[in-house]
């Protein structure tokens, strides 16, 4: 089999964890965490976010909606950064190394234009991608079909010779339904053993 022309991450879980509920429950505690997370759809609130919303003013708004919460809400923005952390450097070192040896390294992520923009100057990772799909700047989020075809279309690589990560199991069904190349992300180490299996890196290289 032909090795894959290039490389696709995920972002969040993949090159930095995206847990907020663990951020919340470090802050504010597991059962306040439970109680807000039960009255507000935060994850929803983080999906307009996605398709390409406005960052700070759509989480302000849902603060303004819900005075009750409206300190933690607004925290989703206030501090952002600690809620996308910390980082992968198991995966960030495959990152840079399959870049390194000359493989093309995308990213393909549900992540707010706005938000993208203000973490790219402190997540230095985020600027070593050849290319980058956001969904805020294409109008489409994971896993819509729509997507993956996007990315093909400019692109211009075959399916079968891209090889994609990502930790969510719909992202992941979605694009190997298109005739991608897929691992679904549990870890650095396994991600590497796949980059290894494919040929793209040695061993050494993988850090393995």
């Amino acid at each position: 089999m032909l090795q894959p022309q290039a490389v696709i991450f995920d972002i969040g879980n993949v090159l930095t964890r995206w847990q907020p509920e663990a951020f919340y429950d470090r802050v504010i505690g597991e059962e306040r965490r439970r109680a807000l997370f039960d009255a507000v759809d935060l994850h929803g609130m983080n999906d307009r976010v996605d398709e390409g919303a406005l960052f700070r003013e759509t989480i302000y708004d849902w603060a303004a909606r819900h005075p009750e919460w409206s300190a933690e809400i607004r925290l989703w923005y206030d501090r952002w950064i600690e809620l996308a952390s910390p980082r992968i450097e198991g995966s960030i070192a495959l990152q840079r190394a399959l870049r390194a040896k000359g493989v093309p390294v995308f990213a393909l992520t549900n992540f707010g234009r706005y938000s993208f923009e203000e973490a790219l100057p402190k997540m230095d990772f985020l600027q070593d991608f050849d290319r980058r799909y956001v969904s805020g700047v294409m109008g489409v989020i994971k896993p819509d079909p729509l997507i993956y075809q996007m990315v093909e279309e400019d692109c211009g690589i075959a399916p079968d010779r891209l090889l994609f990560t990502d930790d969510r199991a719909d992202n992941i069904t979605a694009a190997a339904r298109r005739g991608w190349r897929t691992h679904q992300f549990e870890s650095w180490q396994g991600w590497a053993q796949r980059l290894v299996a494919e040929g793209l890196l040695s061993k050494q290289e993988a850090g393995l």
